[in-house]
């Protein structure tokens, strides 16, 4: 679990036929960053501009900005993809993302989670609008969220254990993609960045914090 790209990490030759010694469920499939990236642009149409962050050493940074770059011109969207490793980065992009009009930020999975916080502050000094891949952040006071079920993978992975202690080999089950998501808003944070969240997402929202 908490494996975005086994392929690129070398862990597994294909999801389909692992072909090792190892097997299990992707924490996220490739196509996710445009989905956040939709998401944004939802719930601030006018947004032009979203830098993407991310520490490469915790995630498959190529990944993530591969899916990124296909879809962001057909949502009008112009990438900074953003590399980040410490607290000072982390204030670096995100005050060079406020010094432009219509900016935004996805969160992607492998940012430092130890400084959640003051991405939060940072955004809501700054009124930019962001996408976090976690429920965690939004709980904090980050804008919304679309993320894994966890209570779902981990039913999921307990099967895969038991079937391998009943002497399936690991070798011959697939790779599984997640089947559950949720998505969680923050309404008070709206508000206060002066975004109006659109019924749409409203309806979606497995969590609406106000």
């Amino acid at each position: 679990m908490n494996v975005s790209d086994p392929i690129g990490s070398g862990l597994v030759t294909s999801l389909a036929r692992p072909g090792g010694n190892l097997t299990g469920l992707l924490l996220y499939e490739e196509g996710i960053t445009g989905k956040w990236l939709a998401m944004l642009k939802e719930i601030a149409p006018g947004l032009s501009r979203a830098a993407l962050i991310v520490n490469p050493k915790r995630s498959p940074y190529d990944y993530f900005v591969r899916s990124a770059r296909s879809v962001a011109p057909s949502l009008a969207i112009e990438l900074a993809p953003s590399p980040v490793e410490n607290a000072a980065d982390i204030e670096r992009v995100i005050e060079s993302s406020a010094r432009e009009p219509n900016g935004g930020l996805v969160v992607l999975p492998g940012t430092p989670i130890e400084h959640r916080d003051l991405i939060i502050a940072l955004t809501a000094r700054h009124r930019l609008p962001a996408v976090y891949p976690f429920r965690f952040f939004v709980a904090a006071g980050g804008l919304m969220s679309y993320g894994t079920d966890f209570v779902d993978q981990s039913r999921q992975a307990a099967s895969y254990v038991d079937r391998i202690l009943r002497g399936a080999n690991a070798a011959d089950l697939p790779v599984q993609a997640p089947t559950k998501y949720e998505t969680v808003l923050n309404l008070r944070t709206a508000k206060a960045l002066g975004l109006d969240v659109p019924s749409s997402l409203l309806v979606r929202a497995d969590e609406v914090i106000e």
